[in-house]
């Protein structure tokens, strides 16, 4: 379905506005992904906005899809190598109308495969952070050996101060609610010891708050590097910087962990009946370990649902950002962080008042 007039818009209510010429891939990939979707959640309501001609080919190879989306036609795109700065200026983007559409209250929230840093830009600016919000962070669910934890910062703010910290436990606790379906998720900081006496004065100061705060009971302390993927806490919560080395090095260690093993049972004949042996367990844990089950980083501390695919994912994996979005828009999240934040507030105030907030730096892809 293609918009007709302006007034359809102004009586209709979408449960996401995407962006339809995202990634890597381009619309093939995200229109195939909203093919899977569709049946996940046939009753979502999709604002597919980007070059009309080519989605309305698209949709028409994928019935499913074309079910539950309208499209609305943009001007251009934001190309992955665009500056955030240039990308402001581009005001008839896919990106910056499905922004736009967030932001006057068409669409609960958005997902996109392109720009991250053009795409935090445009949050930030077009639908804004959340009031008790300094900034927003980017968080995201990895495996670990006991289920899942969501990790935040993970590149949005390099430089963080005690009072970030606390703000990213607030969202990272009602991240793992609306998503992981956690009734009380606990909380660790990412440290280099788990003493009380480890780390640097924001950490010690975070660590403080927490325990004095509403969130006392789930604040685990703090975590070091390996207690992620042991999944010690339901969230770990650290700064830009340390969370984003931390996301690419357990991206790459797996990598490596596959490659040796292929090596291993490639070795040889007896490598290879090793292989037919203990290959059940293996796609069992390849299954696990599918970095599209774990696409869709957020977001977190905006007006709005702000949902950031990989630019190199497939169908399958943007269907699961589209997953996180629709579980985080069908739970209110940010809800869940308004509330914890009024909770917290008088806690906290007292702290802000003298202490200044250290200059931002944006941001990881």
């Amino acid at each position: 379905m293609t918009e007709t007039g302006s007034s359809f818009s102004a009586t209709q209510s979408y449960t996401l506005a995407i962006d339809g010429m995202g990634g890597d891939g381009g619309p093939e990939v995200v229109v195939a992904g909203l093919a899977i979707a569709a049946d996940r959640h046939p009753s979502a309501r999709i604002l597919l906005i980007g070059d009309e001609r080519r989605l309305q080919a698209l949709l028409a190879q994928h019935p499913r899809a074309a079910a539950i989306c309208t499209i609305r036609p943009a001007g251009s795109a934001i190309s992955m190598e665009m500056k955030p700065t240039a990308a402001l200026r581009v005001r008839d983007s896919s990106l910056r109308l499905s922004m736009d559409a967030v932001a006057n209250g068409e669409a609960m929230g958005v997902v996109s495969a392109g720009n991250s840093g053009a795409m935090l830009a445009l949050a930030k600016i077009v639908i804004k952070t959340l009031p008790g919000i300094s900034r927003p962070a980017m968080a995201a669910i990895s495996p670990t050996t006991k289920g899942d934890v969501v990790m935040l910062d993970l590149g949005a703010n390099v430089a963080c101060d005690w009072r970030n910290l606390v703000e990213f436990a607030v969202m990272g606790e009602a991240f793992a609610k609306a998503v992981l379906g956690l009734p009380a998720p606990t909380i660790g900081l990412l440290n280099v010891g788990s003493e009380e006496l480890k780390g640097d004065e924001r950490l010690r100061q975070a660590a403080e708050v927490l325990r004095g705060s509403p969130l006392a009971r789930q604040f685990h302390g703090f975590v070091e590097g390996h207690d992620i993927t042991a999944g010690t806490t339901d969230v770990v919560v650290t700064d830009g910087f340390t969370g984003n080395v931390a996301l690419k090095t357990g991206e790459g260690a797996l990598k490596m962990a596959f490659t040796l093993l292929r090596q291993v049972f490639s070795s040889g004949l007896l490598g290879r009946i090793g292989y037919l042996l203990v290959r059940p367990g293996l796609e069992r844990m390849k299954e696990w370990l599918d970095p599209r089950r774990y696409n869709g980083a957020v977001f977190v501390g905006l007006n709005g649902v702000v949902v950031k695919s990989h630019g190199g994912t497939d169908a399958e994996g943007f269907a699961s950002a589209v997953d996180v979005a629709i579980d985080m828009v069908t739970h209110d999240f940010n809800a869940g962080i308004r509330d914890q934040l009024s909770r917290m507030g008088s806690l906290t105030a007292s702290r802000f008042s003298n202490e200044k907030e250290p200059t931002q730096a944006v941001s990881a892809s």
